[in-house]
């Protein structure tokens, strides 16, 4: 069974530790089994492409590289926040900020 995780695709985040910290942006994708996501625009790599019929140029590409899950925060009202799960009035699992206490989407 996958572990449960504190951000979701689409979420917006802020990077709280390494190269990239203080930096902001939306999760892409997540790779649950390297516990890793992709943001946009954080942590950007460059990747050399060689040139091919599709490509004839070739080039230098630049994209988002993955960054680990525990280095994201999730973005509520402009501040990081922790967040926690409890149950709504209908008894499912909602997500909410320890900070201000309100549900989170």
């Amino acid at each position: 069974m996958q572990k449960k995780l504190h951000v979701k695709i689409g979420d917006s985040v802020i990077v709280i530790s390494g190269e990239s910290k203080g930096q902001k942006g939306t999760i892409l994708s997540i790779d649950r089994n390297k516990m890793r996501a992709t943001v946009s625009g954080v942590n950007m790599v460059k990747r050399h492409n060689k040139p091919s019929a599709s490509n004839p140029q070739g080039g230098i590409e630049e994209k988002e590289g993955s960054i680990h899950i525990s280095n994201l925060m999730l973005e509520v009202n402009g501040t990081a926040t922790r967040t926690g799960r409890k149950p709504n009035e209908k008894g499912k699992l909602v997500r909410f900020s320890k900070k201000s206490g309100e549900v989170i989407k």
